[in-house]
């Protein structure tokens, strides 16, 4: 941890990352979308790239497995001071998220960032919001 390092807001499970594989290999590139509300509503929505429209408000996480994650604004307030990591288990997901056909879903496991994670991340400014970086381009 020297000076200038960042910690990673976003990860995923070995299991994840191998369904998110699975799923570019069919529809090509995903992106993530944590929003909130209840429900499927505060699970990580996995979209082909291109079908989900990033809003302004949308904060950029950063990549797993090579896809971007965003969450909501109003959410990011919320879990601001939070690690996520996207984890794959059995079960039936929302509709529109692209695991849903195959008998998993896409859950997010969270913990609290630690103090030295903290202050990394407050040094470092806050994320970037909506498609002002180019997430999708790499």
């Amino acid at each position: 941890m020297g000076q200038g390092w960042v910690p990673a807001r976003v990860a995923c499970t070995p299991a994840a990352a191998d369904w998110i594989g699975r799923l570019v290999a069919e529809h090509g590139p995903v992106l993530f979308h944590q929003s909130g509300g209840c429900c499927d509503g505060s699970a990580p929505m996995c979209y082909r790239q291109g079908d989900f429209a990033i809003g302004v408000h949308d904060v950029f996480l950063g990549r797993v497995a090579g896809a971007p994650v965003y969450i909501g604004g109003q959410q990011f307030a919320y879990w601001a001071h939070t690690h996520l990591t996207i984890d794959v288990v059995p079960g039936r997901g929302a509709g529109f998220s692209l695991e849903a056909p195959e008998g998993v879903r896409f859950l997010t496991r969270s913990r609290l960032f630690t103090d030295a994670e903290s202050m990394a991340l407050e040094a470092a400014g806050p994320p970037p919001r909506g498609v002002q970086h180019e997430s999708l381009a790499r």
